[in-house]
């Protein structure tokens, strides 16, 4: 394999069409199908199978797919590095936040970079905690913020803050009380919470307690939107950090209360998969990120103890 045939696999997978990929490689459909059956041959698999509505990819040319999509963002990567040696920051980057990091820091974020580094080419992913740990794994995004992280050895991480976890909801379902409340309090009322999975264990990393919890639960959602409307709507309550509902704490449409006892904090980390070397330009947007969110944590906007010194 070389990294013209791997370019051209690519297209192929994304186009699911050769005189499609062709035009979008500015080559000769000829040579598209060439490298494709070249491809192939050497590795004594089928990539695709040939459909009317096109170009199917088998279990294999997924595999494949995976695979380029990581050797060519590497081969890029260390190709900026390389070129960048100058005292300039430039070149393209992603970045995976989940959405409380993203409110928190987001906005902040883009205009320093568009005022900062006029050379940097930014891609932010936002998406619930769990899929920016996958968006890491599956090389769609250089560096990725997450909460609770599972282990993982080719995921290099560092913890960079902890904040409480509270019980927000309506009045109606939680009460207009500031104290504490127990998880035998908690279970008795209709909770709202993401799908089980990577995106709920960002909240709470506890499956005994989850279990108990799942019998309150009458909807289930993968949508922060979906949440926050719940929970306006009076449906239930959730399990959130104060910034996650900061603007409805403070105009009153919502209420928090502490939580006593296991679910206390969640744990928020910043990483990169081990296999890539760290670039100036990742390193800077890194420094940027965390410098932000030290300054969120500092003023008192983002409630949480930080690990950032």
């Amino acid at each position: 394999m070389n990294i013209r045939q791997l370019t051209y696999y690519i297209a192929i997978f994304e186009q699911k069409n050769l005189s499609r990929a062709a035009s979008h490689c500015n080559v000769a459909q000829s040579a598209i199908s060439h490298h494709l059956a070249n491809l192939e041959e050497n590795l004594g698999v089928t990539l695709f199978t040939r459909k009317p509505r096109g170009m199917e990819p088998t279990a294999a040319g997924i595999k494949l797919y995976d695979h380029a999509k990581m050797i060519l963002k590497a081969v890029k990567s260390a190709e900026q590095d390389i070129r960048g040696q100058s005292d300039a920051i430039a070149g393209e980057i992603a970045i995976g936040l989940p959405f409380t990091v993203m409110k928190a820091v987001g906005l902040p974020f883009m205009k320093a970079v568009l005022r900062d580094y006029p050379d940097v080419r930014l891609s932010i992913v936002e998406s619930l905690s769990g899929g920016t740990f996958t968006n890491l794994l599956s090389s769609e995004v250089d560096i990725a913020l997450f909460y609770n992280p599972q282990k993982d050895d080719r995921v290099s991480s560092r913890q960079i803050l902890a904040e409480e976890v509270l019980c927000v909801g309506k009045h109606s379902i939680i009460g207009a009380s500031d104290s504490v409340l127990t998880f035998d309090d908690l279970v008795k009322f209709p909770i709202l919470l993401l799908r089980q999975g990577v995106s709920v264990r960002a909240v709470v990393d506890r499956p005994g307690i989850l279990n108990r919890l799942e019998a309150q639960v009458p909807i289930h959602l993968n949508s922060v939107n979906g949440i926050t409307t719940g929970l306006l709507a009076g449906l239930g309550c959730t399990l959130a950090p104060h910034v996650f509902v900061s603007d409805y704490l403070k105009s009153g449409e919502l209420h928090a209360r502490p939580i006593e006892g296991p679910l206390v904090n969640r744990r928020l980390f910043i990483g990169q998969l081990k296999d890539r070397p760290a670039t100036r330009l990742v390193e800077a947007m890194t420094d940027l990120l965390l410098s932000l969110i030290a300054e969120e944590v500092n003023s008192g906007r983002w409630q949480a103890e930080s690990n950032l010194g």
